[in-house]
């Protein structure tokens, strides 16, 4: 069995800046609707900046460097799939189309049978 590891923040300078980039997310929202009398750029303009800022501070924190790392490994696995061919592709969706087709038509079927078996045969019910 293997063990997972949980990590958590542990350093007060990582809490701080987790803190300080949800605090700028926050007050740029809110600073949206406190100038509601001002004009609708200058609104904008202000809660982008804060949520630019608050995403600045949370990629400079220890999870926001995780998490930036994190992407950069699944692109490097992205790059490693090798990808159909486009022959390839459409001969794959065409075995899923008739599938579905081969499918439906027994679903069809065994409903229909199971239909005829309880409501003729063991009803006695005639449509």
């Amino acid at each position: 069995m293997s063990s997972t590891q949980i990590e958590t923040v542990t350093t007060g300078a990582d809490k701080a800046k987790l803190a300080a980039a949800g605090l700028l997310v926050v007050g740029g929202v809110a600073t949206f609707y406190l100038l509601g009398q001002q004009s609708l750029w200058l609104r904008v303009v202000a809660l982008l900046v804060l949520i630019a800022a608050g995403v600045g501070v949370f990629f400079s924190s220890a999870q926001g460097k995780e998490l930036f790392a994190y992407g950069q490994d699944a692109l490097k696995e992205l790059r490693k799939v090798v990808w159909p061919t486009r022959p390839e592709a459409t001969q794959m969706t065409l075995y899923v189309f008739a599938f579905v087709v081969v499918m439906a038509l027994f679903l069809w079927l065994t409903d229909k049978t199971l239909e005829w078996v309880l409501y003729s045969l063991i009803l006695g019910w005639k449509q």
